[in-house]
């Protein structure tokens, strides 16, 4: 399987990290961008270095797995799941990989000999992992090398952490997570868990550069729903709460009633909050549109699942809806509507959701974004709509497309946006129309040039004579990035610190993330032909274009030379 460009870069990234002292690495990339296809040609890349273990969490991402690490490798993976049980020694095994469930590595029996304690007079019993006698016990840490960790934000886990300590006996062992857009409060714990980030590719990019369609929001207002009083659990709302709410009569209707109206003939995929609200929403779409809708939950027999879903993927409904089984591993391009009929506070939740209508109708194969992006536009399927619920959200934060949008815009600029838009759908509301569809970075653009105004009312004009700090963002006309969590304190290398030493900038007061969009920035414009940061900063002291080549800078800055530094008539671009 042919990787693509960012694919390539990411591959790259993670065998220089995991071969050149780094123990444990993280790649970030969006539902819909195949993550499965690149950690499976590390583990191609793997061979000669010991046995790859790959964790999941869910029977249907093992079997994904499976299929497409088979493919990338030439050799079916064993499988370590239930009934299944792999090879215990390499030697044995028709394939180097073997994949398992997290569940599966931990089942296990109380152990005899410490008697479930985990150790005998203060001494680590050295029988069992912490007490049990577990299944991962089956395998001798010293065959692998490399243990990947799919979805890796579940990697804080207790369960997860056992895995790598055991396996980690191996002083060798490498660790690879992989991961979507995780949630902004796992960020700073799975800095904890891996040494270092090799690859970073948001939702955005991928929309950027024609890989996923774009994302266009609408908020419905419905007064029905209030979420005020619901309790906070596990850092989302507590769902046995939400159900009650969610599952009243009038609040039924005020999701349904909207998504068929404004979904059209869309192929929709609705979350729900439980088993009960699913099923109550698909009903009420079969009695305002007969055999519409269908729901499918964890509790659904296998074969009938299977059967719904062909048909479903087939057309014959419109309609489908699940609570929490469509996460993950579902693939199905053909939709192109998400309702979130289940609000959450997790980003992560949220981000796994809408990634599972983001993927384009017929897989990009044009050379360009350009392209790509035109291929899109013109497809069945030219954008992902996505219908989230306005109520009474009291202190609740929820989460909606600006969050995942707005990965690499600060906090306020992302809170600002979502604040706008949601004015806007009740004005809209109170005026008895509805809003329409909006492009929400659109809305992040807009909520950036506000704040900035608002500060700009704030700067207190200073003495010409004053000592003035030039910002490297100014000079460049870039708005500083989001620090992720499994960022934060960490200080730039040696590298790093020599490419802006030797452009001029200086970098000690800027974070780890603002000193790597500063070094891309400078190789863009070397790539462009542009002026280097030196140049620009003289350039924006005496109010001329920045954006300019490298020897149009120079023919400027020798005229303003020649005026003896004073400022010169603008030069237009």
């Amino acid at each position: 399987m042919r990787l693509r460009s960012y694919q390539q870069e990411c591959h790259g990234n993670i065998i220089e990290a995991l071969s050149n002292g780094k123990r444990s690495t993280l790649a970030v990339m969006p539902t819909g961008c195949g993550k499965t296809v690149v950690f499976g040609h590390v583990a191609k890349s793997w061979e000669g270095r010991g046995r790859v273990l790959v964790i999941a969490h869910r029977e249907e991402l093992i079997f994904q797995a499976q299929d497409k690490v088979g493919r990338v490798t030439g050799e079916k993976p064993d499988i370590e799941m239930g009934d299944f049980w792999a090879q215990r020694h390499g030697l044995l095994s028709g394939s180097n990989v073997v994949i398992s469930t997290v569940q599966t590595q931990n089942a296990g029996k109380k152990c005899s000999y410490c008697g479930g304690e985990g150790g005998i007079d203060g001494e680590k019993c050295n029988q069992c992992v912490d007490g049990q006698m577990r299944r991962m016990m089956r395998f001798d840490p010293d065959e692998f090398g490399l243990l990947i960790i799919d979805e890796a934000h579940h990697a804080v886990a207790t369960g997860y952490q056992r895995v790598i300590d055991y396996y980690s006996r191996n002083p060798n062992l490498r660790v690879l997570g992989v991961t979507a857009t995780p949630d902004r409060k796992d960020e700073a714990a799975l800095g904890q868990v891996f040494d270092s980030v090799a690859f970073e590719y948001g939702v955005l990019d991928a929309i950027n550069d024609g890989w996923l369609v774009p994302i266009m929001q609408q908020w419905v207002v419905c007064e029905d729903l209030d979420f005020s009083k619901i309790k906070t659990t596990a850092g989302d709302l507590n769902l046995g709460e939400l159900e009650d709410v969610l599952t009243a009569e009038k609040a039924l209707h005020q999701v349904t009633s909207p998504t068929i109206e404004i979904a059209g003939d869309r192929a929709t995929l609705v979350f729900a909050a439980s088993v009960a609200h699913a099923e109550l929403m698909a009903e009420i779409f079969n009695r305002h549109k007969p055999n519409s809708a269908i729901c499918i939950h964890g509790g659904t027999d296998g074969e009938l699942r299977r059967q719904l879903l062909k048909e479903y993927s087939q057309g014959k409904y419109q309609f489908l809806c699940g609570c929490g089984v469509f996460l993950e591993g579902f693939d199905e391009p053909r939709i192109d509507c998400i309702a979130m009929a289940r609000p959450t506070k997790s980003r992560a939740l949220y981000a796994q959701a809408i990634g599972r209508g983001t993927r384009p109708i017929v897989p990009p194969m044009e050379e360009t974004p350009e392209l790509r992006r035109a291929g899109i536009a013109a497809s069945r399927k030219p954008e992902l709509l996505v219908l989230d619920f306005v109520g009474n959200s009291g202190r609740h934060k929820l989460i909606s497309t600006a969050d995942i949008l707005g990965g690499k815009y600060p906090d306020e600029v992302v809170d600002r946006a979502i604040a706008n838009a949601k004015k806007d759908a009740e004005a809209e509301e109170k005026q008895g129309g509805r809003q329409k569809p909006v492009d929400m970075l659109e809305k992040l653009a807009d909520a950036q040039k506000q704040l900035d105004e608002e500060r700009r009312k704030h700067i207190v004009a200073k003495s010409r004579h004053s000592v003035t700090v030039v910002s490297p963002f100014d000079v460049f006309d870039l708005k500083p990035q989001r620090e992720p969590g499994w960022h934060q304190g960490r200080k730039p290398s040696d590298k790093m610190i020599a490419v802006l030493e030797n452009a001029g900038i200086d970098w000690k007061k800027n974070t780890y993330t603002e000193n790597k969009q500063l070094i891309t920035e400078v190789f863009r414009r070397r790539n462009d032909g542009l002026c280097t940061f030196r140049q620009a900063k003289i350039l924006q002291k005496y109010g001329q274009p920045t954006n300019v080549g490298f020897k149009e800078a120079s023919s400027i800055i020798d005229a303003i030379a020649k005026n003896n530094w004073q400022p010169i008539e603008r030069v237009s671009v």
